[in-house]
């Protein structure tokens, strides 16, 4: 029997991609706003030829943009070297891409690394290290803050401070509680019999926002303190984005352990768990692992990657084009702009109507890719290569979008 070797594209079964997703694809994302068909640098373009300014970046995903040629070139070179053999082996680029998380992240020569395929799975392990670390003892609680966003898969779900996301799928993991994101709170909450606090150095999915002045210095102390593990969820705000290698950096202090996914693999699925001194040692054979996590292709390209900002400096260039964007957001002058949110090139522009999701679609016929983290939040987290010209252009782009919303506010008798 010859195989069928037709390739099914989109619209060769309908008369519509739209259709084709709402058949084939789950439901659970909701309707696909577009379909892409390429991307280069910080542009990507749709089926039918538009160019869209990508502010985006598969949130916080393509670190170096679309088609980068040290992005290819990774991909390409490991693919026809070596993809996968499973942990039973270990490979160069696996054992080059921990020495380099490490170094980054300086753990010193205490520190390990654990690979995942993404940020929930990096969460899941974070979420047995803390189990690990109360293993034998009344160490039963795990702190996490309320809005705080973690993953879907159950443990990371659980972590997520989000009682609408959990409502279809409780009960959830027991010993997982949420508090309000003051010092105050964490230090009523915090005793003997907590494990972990696990903290996102900037609530993403909440609408970009920062924790208050002093607030991982204090969670460091008041955790070690009692003798509990602080760690890092960096998923989003880590490889560079906020101005430093990780967020917590700013900070200045030294936390148990950290979760790294997105912009580590600029588009390739990657993530890790990466451990700091003593809790280093708390996973031993058979207490975790991934048939895919680490393998040979994935690490290689998430080296590429990290090499790739930081031989370019774009750690630097976050930090750079942070204020050039607050400056360019501010002199817009849209009375829908009530401020802006965020670190380095992970902004959340906070508007005073509900209206986020029409300042997307807007942006979007203007050829602007942005991105609504909730109904009075614009998520602005672009590609770390952006200068000078993309700038010009989103602001261009952004402003547009927003005149847009405010004259239809305007013709609905909606004060904008």
């Amino acid at each position: 029997m010859n195989a069928d070797t037709t390739q099914e594209s989109p619209g060769s079964r309908g008369p519509s991609w739209q259709e084709d997703a709402g058949r084939d694809l789950v439901r659970s994302f909701g309707d696909r706003m577009a379909l892409f068909v390429r991307g280069e640098g910080a542009y990507v373009w749709d089926g039918d030829g538009k160019k869209y300014l990508d502010f985006l970046a598969g949130i916080a995903v393509d670190a170096l943009g679309h088609a980068h040629p040290a992005f290819v070139e990774a991909v390409a070179t490991q693919a026809a070297t070596l993809a996968h053999v499973s942990n039973y082996f270990a490979t160069p680029p696996q054992l080059a891409l921990a020495a380099r998380l490490k170094r980054l992240a300086g753990t010193g020569d205490s520190g390990r690394v654990y690979f995942a395929n993404s940020g929930a799975e990096a969460n899941e392990a974070a979420f047995k290290l803390a189990r690990l670390h109360g293993r034998g003892t009344d160490r039963t609680r795990i702190l996490t803050l309320k809005g705080g966003f973690h993953g879907r898969t159950m443990g990371a779900l659980a972590l997520t401070g989000k009682p609408a996301l959990q409502a279809d799928f409780l009960p959830m993991i027991a010993g997982v509680e949420h508090i309000d994101a003051t010092i105050e709170a964490l230090e009523a909450a915090v005793d003997e019999h907590v494990a972990a606090f696990i903290v996102e150095p900037i609530q993403g999915e909440a609408g970009v926002v920062e924790l208050p002045e002093g607030y991982l210095e204090a969670a460091r102390e008041i955790t070690a303190r009692h003798g509990a593990l602080l760690i890092v969820d960096e998923i989003q705000t880590g490889a560079g984005r906020t101005g430093a290698w990780f967020a917590f950096q700013h900070a200045g202090i030294v936390p148990d352990a950290i979760t790294v996914a997105k912009g580590i693999g600029g588009g390739f699925p990657i993530g890790a768990l990466i451990t700091f001194g003593a809790a280093s040692d708390l996973f031993f054979p058979g207490t975790h692992g991934s048939t895919f996590g680490g393998n040979a292709l994935g690490t290689a390209v998430a080296g590429a990657v990290l090499q790739e900002i930081e031989s370019a400096d774009l750690v630097g260039n976050a930090a750079e084009r942070e204020a050039q964007l607050r400056d360019g957001i501010a002199a817009l002058g849209s009375p829908l702009i009530a401020g802006v949110r965020g670190r380095g090139l992970l902004l959340g522009v906070a508007l005073t109507h509900p209206v986020a999701k029409a300042i997307v679609a807007a942006a979007q016929e203007h050829g602007l890719i942005v991105n609504a983290a909730n109904d009075e939040t614009i998520r602005l987290a672009p590609p770390l290569i952006i200068g000078d010209a993309e700038i010009a252009e989103f602001l261009d782009l952004f402003g547009a979008a927003l005149a847009t919303v405010a004259d239809a506010l305007i013709i609905e008798g909606v004060p904008a």
